[in-house]
């Protein structure tokens, strides 16, 4: 048995394998049980992708980990580190199969929604080919009878942000929070850093985002362009970068989080990375195609019962997202004590 590292990153290979040069090898190892000495460089990752110089890349050589100094208890302490640690990596494992299974369950929840939508008794509607008759062709393929399909600039208002550039410097004027693009994440807003700008009155009048408002990425990864977030006043005042679209609905024709989930859809990722201009691993659309995006558009009151079953799917979702990362925080807080003799672990 032996261990690998990559930049930092231990793996176990209880297999005979050939192993790759830029790898660094544990093998032969006395007095050391292998599932503790993991844990303990799993630990270590971090610092070993800190060591190097300013600016460049770490290699994880014998002579980086040879130095690197760790605590060494008896082989009875260390299986039982090694056993604590294992439990937890059993529930953090255990907590992701879960995740994965609900993203599944969204996805396939999403899919019959916006196909088959939801009836006003509240049932699904048959697919398609058990009652043809309760649908139409459509652009998007068959849709229920009782819905359109309108192009997503006819039920919004669409602007894009703020440019920044030294040429458009305000004088004046008042400084303010803006998006960018690492802001507006695929479904959820990233918060931790926030840059500010100076715009003029009237920038602000114009771009000053309102609850409701639906942000869409210019340009970014192609799986993640165009995919829509809800602003909820989480700053304000707060404009948007003009990598950022503002996307405001008609209310009374399309709801907000309808339109940010039909963007995540199924159709809504086809149709952005049909149209989207793309370059390696990236990809970016225009306010054109923004425009033409089109939606399929049931009845106000279908709309909000759609977004009330997505809703309480995703709330499950993030329920479980929120334990992972308390486990994971936990997990490495048990490492930091366990591992360094902080607290003693008796055999």
């Amino acid at each position: 048995m032996s261990i690998c590292g990559t930049l930092g990153r231990p793996i176990i290979i209880d297999i005979p394998a050939c192993i790759h040069d830029g790898f660094v090898r544990f093998s032969n190892l006395q007095d050391v049980d292998t599932t503790y000495l993991f844990y303990v460089l799993q630990n270590a990752e971090s610092a070993f992708n800190g060591m190097g110089q300013p600016g460049t890349q770490t290699n994880l050589n014998t002579g980086l980990v040879g130095g690197y100094r760790i605590l060494i208890p008896g082989l009875t302490q260390q299986r039982r580190i090694a056993e604590i640690l294992g439990t937890v990596d059993e529930v953090i494992e255990a907590t992701e199969a879960l995740i994965a299974k609900q993203q599944q369950v969204k996805a396939g929840l999403m899919h019959d929604l916006f196909t088959r939508g939801v009836t006003s008794t509240g049932a699904l509607r048959p697919p398609p080919a058990e009652a043809p008759h309760l649908y139409q062709d459509s652009p998007l393929g068959p849709i229920p009878k009782e819905w359109a399909v309108e192009s997503l600039g006819a039920l919004a208002e669409i602007v894009s942000g703020v440019t920044l550039s030294a040429k458009t410097e305000v004088n004046g004027g008042i400084e303010v929070p803006y998006l960018r693009v690492a802001n507006v994440q695929d479904g959820y807003l990233d918060l931790s850093e926030i840059k500010t700008v100076r715009v003029s009155l009237v920038q602000l009048e114009k771009l000053n985002l309102r609850a409701g408002d639906v942000l869409m990425n210019e340009g970014g990864d192609f799986d993640k362009l165009g995919r829509g977030t809800v602003w909820n006043e989480e700053i304000s005042p707060c404009v948007h970068q003009n990598h950022v679209f503002r996307v405001r609905p008609h209310t009374d024709h399309l709801l907000s989080r309808y339109l940010a989930f039909w963007s995540q859809s199924t159709q809504g990722k086809k149709y952005f990375v049909v149209n989207s201009k793309q370059s390696t691993n990236l990809a970016s659309i225009n306010s054109t195609q923004l425009h033409r995006f089109p939606v399929a558009l049931p009845r106000v009151d279908e709309q909000r019962e759609i977004e009330t079953r997505i809703l309480a799917q995703t709330d499950i979702t993030a329920a479980e997202t929120a334990h992972l990362a308390k486990l994971r925080q936990e997990k490495q807080g048990l490492m930091q004590d366990l591992l360094t003799g902080r607290v003693p672990v008796s055999a």
